[in-house]
């Protein structure tokens, strides 16, 4: 399976973006679907997960309130609309599909198949 992210973009503080996360087939259905990112000079952090029906959702306690992830299902899609969105929230956000239940995953066991990134500034 494929992942192709996009969505990113320049946007001030306080405005939104919707990333979304295209699967090349539809096995991705029966994936859970994480979300990550990586600032520059840090390492990639969860930001979101949600599994495979969507009826399991986990957000990092940063994001919540702000961030929802969704899917679907039909068309092969994940996608993170990010709300208020902060400078601290500048990032090249990753999708990211696996086989074990959606929670708040960590990347150095995590994933399946990961995105190739979408770079997401956030200016003051």
């Amino acid at each position: 399976v494929q992942l192709q992210a996009s969505g990113g973009g320049l946007v001030q503080a306080g405005g939104s973006l919707r990333l979304s996360c295209a699967a090349s087939e539809r096995t991705f259905s029966s994936y859970a679907v994480g979300w990550f990112r990586q600032a520059p000079g840090k390492e990639r952090e969860f930001v979101a997960s949600i599994s495979w029906n969507g009826g399991r959702i986990y957000y990092t306690d940063s994001v919540k309130g702000r961030f929802t992830i969704s899917r679907d299902n039909a068309k092969n899609t994940v996608y993170l609309q990010m709300n208020s969105l902060k400078p601290e929230d500048t990032a090249v956000y990753y999708c990211a599909g696996d086989r074990q239940p959606a929670g708040v995953w960590n990347s150095l066991n995590c994933c399946d198949y990961w995105g190739q990134g979408t770079l997401v500034t956030v200016s003051s």
